[in-house]
C-alpha cells in the first residue's frame, strides 16, 4: 500500500481559490460519509482517506495499492463542484516518505502562514477524528496521523517553536491596530463565536479593548463568548446596527457565503461617512465581499493580507526550525520503518502458522508412538517442540523485520514465500 497526498495552501493558491474548494463542516461530513459508506465503490481503488481543510490549506491524504492522484482530483472536483482545470496548476503532490514528512511539517507548524502557530495541530486532530468517525481512515492513515500529531506535540514541548505564539487572530488585530490607532477606545464587533473568534476576543482584551460586541448565528454561543469576556451578545438581525457603532469588525464564521455585502457596508457608511470602518476577514470561505474595498473610508483585509504583517516573534522562532526538522526526521524514519514492517508482517504470520501446523502434525505422530507418557511428560515434549520452532524462527523473523525497515520488504517477502512454499 502507498500513502500519497495532494493539496494546495496559502503558499500556492490565492484565497479566492481556497475558499472555493474549502470543505465546510457540512460538506466535509457529506464527502467522508460518501467515501466511507461503501468500501466497494470508493473512487478508483482508494482504500483510506483523510481530508484536512483549513483557512490556509486543503490536503487530501489517501492510501491505495498504486498512486492514484487522478482519483483524488476527481474526488475534489465532484465534491466541490469545480473543474479540475481550475485548480490543478495550484496543487502539490507527495508520495510515500515525502507525504509523511509533509504532514509532520504541517503538524509542527513549519508550513503555516504564521510559523509555529498552535491551531493547526488541533485542526489535524479534528480532520483525523472526522475521517475515523465516517470509516474513511483505516489502520495506515490512523498510524500516519497519530505519528504526525505526536510529532507536532514533540516539536512544541522539546523546542521553542511555539513560544510567544502568534495566531491569525492576533496578527489580524495588530494589523487593525495600525489602521485604527487607539485600539483600547475602539468599538469592536466580532462576527462569529468559534475558536478563531475566541482567540480574537482574547487578543483584543489583552490590548485593553473594552467596547466589545459579538454577533453569531446561534445567539447562545454569542452570549457565552460575550459573557466570558465582558462583551455584549447580539443577533444577526442587529448586524447593521452593530456595524454603525463599530470602528473595527472582525469576521470568523463557517458560513459558505459572504455575510457582509457592499450594499450593507454602503448603507452603514451613509450614516457615518467621515468615520473610518476597518473590516478584517479571517474566514475561509470569506465572510466579507472583497468589493467593499471600493467604498470610501472603508479598509478591508482578508487572510492573505496578513501574510506581510507577521509579528516580530517569528524571527525568534525561526532559530528553532533545525531542532524541529531533526524531530521530524526521527519520527518520519520511525513511521516508515513501521510502514515497511506491515509489508513483511503477513509473510511472518504465514510462515509461523505453517511452521506451527507442521510442528503439531509431527508432535501428534510422536505422541501416538509414546502412549505411556503421563500428562507432565506430554507437556514437556510439546514445550520442546514449540521451543525449537520459536528458536529456529527467531533470527529469521528479526532479519526480515530489519530488512523491511531498510526498504527491502518486497524482495524478502517474495524470497520467503518461494523458499517456504507459502501462498502468493
Amino acid at each position: 500500500m502507498i500513502i500519497f497526498c495532494v493539496g494546495l495552501s496559502h503558499h500556492t493558491a490565492p484565497v479566492e481559490l481556497r475558499e472555493r474548494l474549502s470543505y465546510t463542516p457540512i460538506v466535509l461530513k457529506a464527502a467522508l460519509a460518501r467515501f466511507g459508506c461503501d468500501h466497494h465503490s470508493r473512487p478508483a481503488g482508494l482504500k483510506e482517506l483523510v481530508i484536512l481543510s483549513t483557512c490556509n490549506r486543503l490536503e487530501l491524504y489517501a492510501v491505495a495499492a498504486t498512486e492514484r492522484f487522478d482519483a483524488l482530483l476527481d474526488f475534489i472536483s465532484e465534491t466541490r463542484q469545480a473543474p479540475i482545470a481550475d485548480f490543478e496548476a495550484y496543487l502539490y503532490r507527495y508520495t510515500g516518505a515525502d507525504a509523511v514528512e509533509h504532514l509532520a511539517r504541517v503538524a509542527s507548524g513549519l508550513d503555516s502562514m504564521i510559523l509555529g502557530e498552535p491551531q493547526i495541530l488541533g485542526q489535524i486532530t479534528n480532520a483525523f477524528e472526522e475521517a475515523l468517525g465516517h470509516d474513511a481512515a483505516g489502520s495506515i492513515l490512523s498510524g500516519l496521523f497519530r505519528a504526525a500529531i505526536h510529532t507536532g506535540k514533540r516539536a512544541r514541548t522539546e523546542t521553542a517553536i511555539g513560544h510567544n505564539p502568534a495566531t491569525v487572530s492576533s496578527v489580524a488585530i495588530k494589523l487593525a491596530e495600525a489602521s485604527i490607532g487607539n485600539l483600547p477606545e475602539a468599538h469592536v464587533l466580532i462576527v462569529g463565536a468559534g475558536e478563531m473568534a475566541e482567540l480574537a476576543v482574547k487578543a483584543l482584551r489583552a490590548r485593553g479593548v473594552t467596547h466589545l460586541a459579538v454577533v453569531n448565528r446561534t445567539h447562545e454561543r454569542a452570549m457565552r463568548l460575550a459573557e466570558q469576556w465582558g462583551g455584549q451578545a447580539l443577533t444577526f438581525e442587529e448586524l447593521t446596527e452593530a456595524m454603525l457603532a463599530a470602528d473595527l469588525v472582525i469576521t470568523s464564521t463557517g458560513a459558505p457565503h459572504t455575510l457582509i455585502t457592499p450594499d450593507l457596508v454602503r448603507n452603514v457608511m451613509q450614516h457615518r461617512p467621515d468615520r473610518p470602518l476597518v473590516l478584517v476577514d479571517i474566514a475561509v470561505p470569506r465572510d466579507i465581499d472583497p468589493d467593499v474595498r471600493g467604498i470610501a473610508n472603508v479598509f478591508c483585509y482578508d487572510i492573505d493580507d496578513l501574510q506581510s504583517h507577521l509579528n516580530d516573534t517569528v524571527t525568534e522562532r525561526e532559530h528553532e526550525i533545525p531542532h524541529v526538522v531533526a524531530i521530524i526526521a526521527e519520527e518520519v524514519n520511525a513511521f516508515m520503518a513501521w510502514m515497511h514492517s506491515l509489508e513483511i508482517k503477513p509473510v511472518i504470520t504465514e510462515l509461523r502458522a505453517k511452521a506451527d501446523a507442521l510442528r503439531r502434525t509431527e508432535l501428534d505422530k510422536a505422541l501416538r508412538r509414546l502412549p505411556n507418557l503421563d500428562e507432565d511428560e506430554r507437556q514437556c515434549v510439546e514445550f520442546l517442540s514449540e521451543s525449537l520452532m520459536n528458536k529456529l524462527l527467531h533470527d529469521l523473523t528479526l532479519r526480515l523485520k530489519a530488512e523491511a525497515g531498510n526498504g527491502h520488504a518486497a524482495e524478502y517477502a517474495a524470497a520467503v514465500r518461494y523458499l517456504f512454499a507459502l501462498s502468493d
